[in-house]
């Protein structure tokens, strides 16, 4: 019976040099500093629709600590990846107590959170955009 791979390109980049995860740990960071972006963005847009017209406080009160648990988690999947660096250097650098395997299933971990992360993070945005329409 054939094993259903269920993503194959985390499957395919496991198996890829550490410069490849390497690359892919870099987009991360890249993400994460356009979500902190957007985060500014929703801030902002939530108050001016706040203060041209009054909506309810407690959705508006959610929102805001959204905003903050989401600002709490891009700074601990910012230090986790900047860890995971840190690693990749000490094996570049040959250091005993080190290996590839170890970095490769942390790249793998890191790359569950990000996806989880991603989805929820979509859904916070559908439900500020769906929010601010209302107004």
């Amino acid at each position: 019976m054939a094993t259903l791979i269920l993503n194959p390109k985390a499957q395919f980049l496991l198996g890829a040099s550490l410069e490849v995860l390497h690359f892919e740990s870099k987009e991360w960071l890249s993400a994460i500093a356009f979500w902190k972006d957007e985060i500014k963005f929703f801030d902002t847009l939530i108050k001016q629709k706040e203060s041209s017209k009054k909506g309810n406080a407690d959705f508006v009160s959610m929102l805001k600590n959204l905003d903050k648990i989401h600002l709490n988690l891009f700074e601990d999947l910012e230090d986790s990846i900047l860890e995971h660096e840190h690693l990749l250097s000490k094996i570049e650098r040959a250091e005993k107590g080190v290996s590839d395997f170890d970095y490769r299933e942390k790249h793998q971990q890191l790359k569950n959170r990000i996806t989880v992360f991603e989805t929820d993070f979509k859904t916070f945005k559908s439900i500020v955009f769906n929010y601010v329409k209302q107004l």
